[in-house]
């Protein structure tokens, strides 16, 4: 007879057949064996919803709910929020692969720790000239906000956790998401929420293990891939604008500092390339109108600078 569950999974998936085996398959091979998996189909017009439903059917851990229509990341991960009844709660996305000891890493961070909130590394999982999807190494950013372990941290003691802002690299006590839902509509939605989780937390626990494996697609078709649209720029610097202003408003200003660095860094770069070339004004304008605000926070890049003008 199994323990009763400590921990549920909320996996979204929408037309992601050829990637949803393999994580589904990362699950059943956790360590640790008390979790509820809460698979949300978001419309799917693939047959992510029937090998959902499939694993579902052999494998009463699995539970599964079906959008008549496309709701969105955001709605998806909320419908598996409503039906939360463990003391813990993590994600993974159903193109993802979880390390098969995430769960018992993390969760067992907190049950020793009491903290209320456990972040883990992750690497990027890319795919190669043959086809196949290689694991790549752990990046800086990702390293410096989860290496060296910690317990019971804080923003003030540790501020560069601020940007690990992933969803699906953390477990969390359940409580957190009695008020917390993800913005609808919005990609990039777990900037902000992650920030939120960082500042309402007592304390969290920080792992450099490898907790997941983040699938970068082949055909290009995740969210993270298309910021040459200008309605995903504007999801995207909205986010970026958002989390800030969370840790603004709560005082978090190393934390607040660090994310900015990294902004420069990390994320505006790529996106001053893009603009250069890009066929609609609005974009130079509006990524311009961000590095302005931004910029007096922060010594600007010499790669970001064209920005200042737009």
């Amino acid at each position: 007879m199994r323990p009763p569950a400590a921990i549920t999974v909320i996996v979204p998936g929408f037309d992601v057949a050829p990637y949803a085996p393999a994580a589904l398959t990362s699950l059943r091979a956790q360590t640790r064996h008390d979790f509820i998996a809460v698979l949300v189909d978001d419309g799917s017009t693939d047959e992510t919803g029937a090998m959902f439903d499939t694993v579902a059917s052999e494998d009463n851990r699995f539970r599964v709910v079906h959008h008549d229509l496309r709701r969105g990341l955001s709605a998806a991960r909320n419908t598996g929020l409503d039906l939360v009844t463990t003391p813990f709660v993590g994600f993974l996305d159903a193109d993802d692969v979880l390390d098969p000891h995430a769960l018992a890493t993390l969760v067992g961070s907190l049950e020793r720790t009491g903290s209320d909130l456990a972040v883990g590394a992750y690497v990027r999982l890319r795919p190669d000239d043959a086809g196949r999807y290689v694991s790549g190494e752990v990046q800086p950013w990702v390293a410096a906000a989860t290496d060296p372990a910690r317990q019971r941290a804080t923003l003030e003691s540790h501020p560069d956790v601020a940007n690990n802002i992933v969803a699906w690299s953390k477990v969390t006590r359940a409580e957190m998401w009695r008020d917390l839902r993800f913005p609808a509509g919005k990609a990039y939605e777990d900037q902000v929420v992650a920030q939120l989780l960082y500042t309402r937390a007592r304390a969290f626990d920080v792992v450099p293990d490898v907790v997941v494996q983040w699938r970068v697609r082949a055909e290009g078709t995740s969210i993270t891939q298309r910021r040459e649209a200008l309605p995903v720029l504007r999801d995207y610097l909205e986010a970026l604008a958002g989390g800030l202003a969370v840790l603004d408003a709560s005082g978090a200003t190393a934390a607040a500092a660090s994310r900015v660095a990294l902004m420069f860094s990390l994320d505006l770069p790529p996106l001053v390339q893009i603009a250069r070339d890009h066929p609609d004004p609005r974009y130079r304008t509006l990524l311009g109108a961000t590095v302005r605000a931004l910029a007096p926070r922060t010594d600007v890049p010499l790669d970001v600078r064209p920005a200042l003008s737009w």
